[in-house]
Order: C-alpha cells, then sequence, then structure tokens
C-alpha cells in the first residue's frame, strides 16, 4: 500500500512525499479511509505507530475540501492531547502535511503566557490543537467557543486518565456540537476509558494496531547486567564503541535525569535532561536543540517523554529499568519507528532483576544479555540480590568468580 492509493488530494501527497514517506503505516491504512468516509473512529495504538498522521491527514483533506469557498473564521476541529510537548508536536505535523493547504492551526497549552495564544486565536484558526486546563481556561474567559466543531480528536485517552485530567474532558465535550465526527486513541482501554468512548463515540470504526503488550520487530533489544556505580561508565563506553551521535535515555527520576546529564557534560558529551521540574521553555529548548542533533543525547523521565517524536532515532538506552513493564514497551518504542530499524539497550543492576522477569512475561520474550563488555555486574551483587542461578566456582588457584567477565545467569521467574 502507497499513500497514493488512499486517495488523497496532491497538496496533501507532495507533503507527505517532502517529508520522506511514501508507505503508511498500518493505522494510518486502516484509519485514513474510515476518517476520510466521516466516519466517528476508535483506534487503539502504541507510542510510535503513526497515529498523529494518521488523523491530521485526512483532517486536513476534510477542511479543505469542505471549506474551499467559505471564510468562516470560526474553529472547525479542535485536539485534544494531554501534555504541551505532544499538541507542539501535533501542531509540527498539522504544518508539515498542511503546508500547501491554507487550513490554518494554532496550539494552546499550560505553563507559559496567555497572551500570544489568544491573539493567534483572534487571527481566526481552523484547527486547534490544545490541553484541557488552557483550554478551559480560554473558553471561561470567552477567548474559545467550540459551537462550530465538526471534528473533534481525543488522544491518548488513557493517559488523560492517568493524568487526572478526565473530568475536565468531560466539561470539554459537553460544549461541543452534538453533530460531529469523533476520533478517540487510546494506547490501553480500561474500563472508565472504555465508558467514555461509549459516550462520545457514534457506531465507529474500530481500528487496533500493535498491543501495548508487544515491542516491534524492528528493535533490536538488548540487556547488560551491571553494578550500579558502574553504569555511567558502560554508558560512556557504548556511546563511543558504538559510535552512537545521537540517543535519548530514560531514567526513573529526575534527579537521576539531572545526574546524567551532567556527568556526560563532564565527559564532553552535549548532553541536556528534561522532566517535571524543568520549566517549559528548557524542556522545548532542550527538545527543539536534540531534534536539531546540537544535543547528542537527551536524558528524559517517562512522563516528561511521553509521545516524544523524533525521526530517524536508532538508539534508546533504559539507563534504569522502569518498575512498570508497559513503560518499557512505550520508552522503546521512540527507535524502530515506521518500519526502521532500531536499537534498545537495557542496563540491569541486582535489585532491577525483578523488573526485567516482569518485562520479559509482559512482552513474551527473553531479551538478549551482552556478556562481553567491561563492566559485568559483580558475583557480590547478585549473591545480595538473591537471584543467583549458580554459585561462583573455584578455579585452580582456589579464586572464586574466575569466570566474573562472563555472562551471570539471572532466574527467568521467582520462586514464592
Amino acid at each position: 500500500m502507497l499513500f497514493s492509493q488512499l486517495r488523497l488530494i496532491e497538496p496533501i501527497l507532495k507533503a507527505v512525499e517532502s517529508e520522506g514517506y511514501t508507505q503508511p503505516t498500518p493505522i494510518q491504512e486502516k484509519a485514513i479511509p474510515s476518517i476520510l468516509k466521516l466516519k466517528d473512529l476508535l483506534g487503539c495504538a502504541q507510542t510510535g505507530t503513526g497515529k498523529t498522521a494518521a488523523f491530521a491527514i485526512p483532517m486536513l483533506q476534510i477542511l479543505h475540501m469542505r471549506h474551499l469557498k467559505t471564510n468562516k473564521k470560526a474553529i472547525k476541529a479542535l485536539v485534544l492531547t494531554p501534555t504541551r510537548e505532544l499538541a507542539i508536536q501535533i501542531q509540527e505535523s498539522f504544518n508539515a502535511y498542511g503546508k500547501n493547504l491554507p487550513v490554518k492551526n494554532t496550539v494552546i497549552f499550560g505553563g507559559v503566557g496567555q497572551q500570544p495564544q489568544v491573539d493567534a486565536l483572534r487571527k481566526g484558526v481552523d484547527v486547534l490543537v490544545a490541553t484541557p486546563g488552557r483550554l478551559l481556561d480560554l473558553m471561561n474567559q470567552g477567548h474559545v467557543s467550540l459551537s462550530e466543531i465538526e471534528i473533534f480528536v481525543l488522544d491518548e485517552a488513557d493517559r488523560m486518565l492517568d493524568m487526572g485530567f478526565i473530568n475536565d474532558v468531560k466539561k470539554v465535550v459537553s460544549k461541543l456540537p452534538t453533530k460531529r465526527q469523533t476520533l478517540f486513541f487510546s494506547a490501553t482501554m480500561p474500563t472508565e476509558i472504555e465508558k467514555l468512548a461509549n459516550t462520545i463515540l457514534k457506531d465507529p470504526v474500530t481500528v487496533e494496531v500493535t498491543p501495548v503488550s508487544s515491542t516491534a520487530d524492528t528493535i533490536n533489544q538488548s540487556v547488560y547486567f551491571v553494578d550500579k556505580p558502574d553504569k555511567r561508565k558502560l554508558l560512556k563506553h557504548l556511546l563511543d564503541e558504538l559510535k552512537i551521535d545521537h540517543t535519548l535515555i530514560f531514567t526513573r527520576t529526575k534527579h537521576g535525569a539531572d545526574r546524567i546529564a551532567r556527568d556526560l557534560a563532564k565527559d564532553g558529551i552535549k548532553a541536556a535532561a528534561i522532566h517535571g521540574d524543568k520549566s517549559q521553555g528548557a524542556r522545548q529548548r532542550a527538545l527543539t536543540e536534540f531534534k536539531e542533533r546540537k544535543l547528542r543525547v537527551l536524558v528524559a523521565t517517562d512522563i516528561a517523554a511521553r509521545g516524544i517524536d523524533i525521526d530517524d532515532l536508532t538508539y534508546v538506552f533504559n539507563y534504569d529499568l522502569p518498575n512498570v513493564p508497559e513503560t518499557y514497551v512505550h520508552r522503546i518504542g521512540r527507535t524502530g519507528r515506521a518500519g526502521a530499524n532500531g536499537n534498545a539497550l537495557s542496563f540491569v543492576d541486582a535489585e532491577e532483576n525483578e523488573y526485567l522477569i516482569a518485562i520479559h512475561k509482559l512482552i513474551k520474550k527473553v531479551i538478549p544479555i551482552v556478556e562481553d563488555h567491561p563492566y559485568p555486574l559483580s558475583w557480590k551483587s547478585m549473591l545480595a540480590s538473591k537471584e543467583v542461578v549458580r554459585k561462583p566456582q573455584k578455579d585452580s588457584k582456589g579464586n572464586a568468580g574466575a569466570a566474573s567477565n562472563k555472562k551471570k545467569k539471572f532466574h527467568k521467574s521467582r520462586r514464592n
């Protein structure tokens, strides 16, 4: 299947082509025709499946064709998304695919002054991309009216629930016209999200792509067992040995993200950290510099990184394993996108083995272990973790752990 077979108009096809795409991803192939037929859609898709383009491309075509000869200034489409970073990236997609069309868009989110956003709204926009809090603020102040909305997109619905925005979403939905097209996207479908979907969708087409428990086949996954204090040295070693010039590194804590970025800077590697304690300006600046390859490394916590969309990212590091196995799938989904090959390297210390076991159980595969590296996990740490399969053997000279440079296997399942 090619984009040229999806009945897209020439200005959009040219824009898609100029972005370097010829073949749609599975969700784009399934969703675009249904959206162009003006159907409601329920899309169950995780990060990295190309879902933003799956709704942005057909929306641009519908709005352009429908309003070709009108000069109506009212907001015609609303995309509601949970985070500022996601909102900015969605707007970037509308800009990229709509660059040959007169369809105008703007983005509004909290954490920055509202006046520039209000000024943009006054000029008139066709598509509004928004986070719930700022949208409700501007609606309450009379700057935004949703009375003319024709297409409503709820993006990352499960994330809205996790972040406590579900009541805000319901308030927004209550202000929308009853007659509209609704596109609903969620990586997972917990009960409350299912109820919400049933409330706001009418006879939807359901599109499901790659359930959250699976990882893309295009991602080469590997595990490095390493003592916690040696992780910094192993990271530097791999960045140099594998000649990695652009990578995203995940950590569990904000403090950890800052420390890794500082350590890398001391080693002469341009790096920045993004997390919830950073200002919106600092986060956006770091993201822009990373996309423009002015930064070699971006270190991120999971919340700050949700939805980060970076083309041609071939390496992702799990400096710390996540304690929620589904988060691992989301993390490594930043590489190996749209059919490209990617690499996910995970550092595992003795205390993190239980997290690795949970990940293996979820993804239904055992991630290969890289034995040959200069900082293998010590026997002392492994014994302390009580997860060792075998005890170290003595060599002929009576020294324990003669094979300390070889792989040490952990249990693949815990005994209660």
